[in-house]
């Protein structure tokens, strides 16, 4: 079964942790270069653990020392804690880019087969849950709002610009979709929920 990107990465951390304790004055600087980009792709560039490393790092780069490579350690045992308890904001952001890409492919697929009601599913659920995820990431309250109300709330804030004739036809057409009825939905609207949730995910959950 296909790892994805939580997954890869939670291994990577257990391998890395493995690793340590073979470490010499000839291999460290490999396995330092390893958890600096590890905790890059985890946390994104200007996270306190991957900072406090490369400052360390920079520092004693020259000369080996047990002590030093025990505080480098502590650090990235620090940040596979939070990994590991989840607070890693940016993969959790790669990993619903993931998920609702994924819904994208099969409501593109779905619509390509002539299915269309199937396709409007998809990619409404997609898109809702978007639009929320996109709300909940910038502070606002809208687990609990209806479409209509999240896509308020979002352009208030100036998390969405453009497109907003699209975004009016958005509740209505998601409306149709999860009360099936189907005759009051085109393929070419299914189409343009599709392509506006692909650039959401692209602007706003864009691939680690």
């Amino acid at each position: 079964m296909r790892m994805n990107t939580r997954e890869r990465l939670a291994q990577r951390f257990k391998q890395l942790q493995g690793d340590y304790h073979s470490l010499n004055e000839s291999n460290w600087y490999g396995w330092c270069t390893n958890v600096m980009h590890l905790l890059k792709l985890a946390f994104g560039d200007a996270s306190a653990h991957l900072t406090e490393f490369e400052k360390i790092y920079s520092v004693n780069v020259g000369s080996f020392s047990e002590e030093v490579l025990g505080w480098l350690n502590s650090i990235f045992l620090a940040a596979k804690a939070d990994y590991d308890g989840g607070y890693a904001v940016r993969i959790e952001a790669s990993v619903a880019g993931e998920i609702f890409a994924d819904f994208v492919l099969l409501a593109k697929e779905a619509l390509a087969q002539k299915q269309k009601d199937v396709a409007a599913v998809l990619a409404c659920a997609a898109l809702e849950d978007t639009l929320k995820r996109i709300g909940t990431a910038n502070g606002l309250d809208v687990s609990e709002k209806d479409m209509s109300e999240v896509i308020s709330a979002l352009k208030g804030a100036g998390l969405i610009k453009g497109g907003a004739k699209l975004l009016e036809r958005m509740p209505r057409i998601r409306k149709h979709a999860m009360h099936a009825e189907w005759e009051n939905i085109t393929p070419e609207e299914v189409a343009s929920v599709i392509g506006f949730v692909e650039q959401l995910i692209l602007s706003h959950f864009p691939p680690s």
